[in-house]
């Protein structure tokens, strides 16, 4: 079992036009293990872009406070491509589209990066768990040798994120509103891909404004994200009280003002 965690994190972005720095996050703490699938709420411009960036190491975001750790070490000096060695995969809202590199290249670069230099997997043994992934997901044989995500519409970015996290396997997954988008047939395939993983080697965090998405993927726990903290964590049925009622009962119950909820500024691409 690995172990996730988030303490007291505070972190700041540049703001460009006033020349000064402006606090997004104000003191997160959130502790997940693999084997769980923890979800994410919140309101707009509340942050919750922003921390799926920070664990992730995106150098845009100034973390001032507080601490990232997986299995107890802090991944704060490390860089993204060391976090994602290190087990951590994000799912972003936008992929980047790479001309040149195919999907089948990418993937499988990046799973002998996780692998010692003297074992790198074989073609034949990677191209059998890409069959195979190619097939749960519904995508053509072709896919794998397109570019990187160049001309896919927005929901064969999608399941391509998908397909990487199934083909990496990697320890954590934050897959940040993959639902974005999707019509009821895409995210069907999409949360199918994702609950192929499940295993008590594999923990995901999700971020989402909907309900919908958890009804095809259970999370154990909700934490709800309001004016950069998370102000109240339940099971699954937080999410379903949350869709009927929305966010106002909270921001009285916790003294926030909408007014004064921090933006998320507009993150860049993430990595693997």
């Amino acid at each position: 079992m690995a172990t996730l965690q988030v303490t007291d994190l505070h972190v700041s972005v540049a703001d460009e036009e006033a020349k000064t720095t402006k606090e997004i996050l104000k003191g997160v703490n959130l502790t997940m293990n693999t084997g769980e699938t923890h979800a994410i709420m919140g309101p707009n411009g509340t942050g919750k872009s922003t921390l799926s960036e920070t664990i992730m190491g995106n150098p845009k975001y100034l973390v001032t406070q507080g601490d990232v750790t997986l299995d107890g070490v802090s991944l704060l000096d490390k860089t993204v491509d060391e976090r994602a060695r290190a087990g951590l995969f994000l799912a972003m809202q936008y992929p980047a589209e790479i001309k040149g590199i195919t999907n089948s290249e990418f993937m499988r670069a990046a799973v002998n990066a996780t692998r010692p230099e003297d074992d790198p997997i074989s073609v034949r043994a990677f191209l059998k768990e890409l069959d195979k992934n190619l097939s749960i997901l519904n995508m053509s044989d072709d896919m794998a040798e397109r570019y990187l995500n160049e001309g896919f519409s927005g929901g064969e970015k999608k399941r391509n994120e998908i397909l990487q996290l199934m083909t990496i396997k990697p320890k954590f997954a934050i897959l940040d509103e993959i639902d974005s988008g999707l019509d009821i047939d895409a995210l069907q395939v999409v949360s199918k891909g994702v609950n192929e993983m499940k295993s008590p080697d594999f923990g995901v965090l999700m971020i989402t404004h909907y309900q919908r998405l958890l009804n095809y993927i259970h999370p154990d726990q909700v934490h709800v994200m309001m004016g950069g903290r998370i102000v109240k964590t339940g099971d699954d049925s937080l999410a379903q009280e949350l869709e009927k009622t929305g966010y106002a009962g909270l921001r009285d119950e916790f003294g926030l003002d909408v007014d004064l909820v921090d933006e998320d500024v507009p993150a860049g691409n993430g990595g693997r």
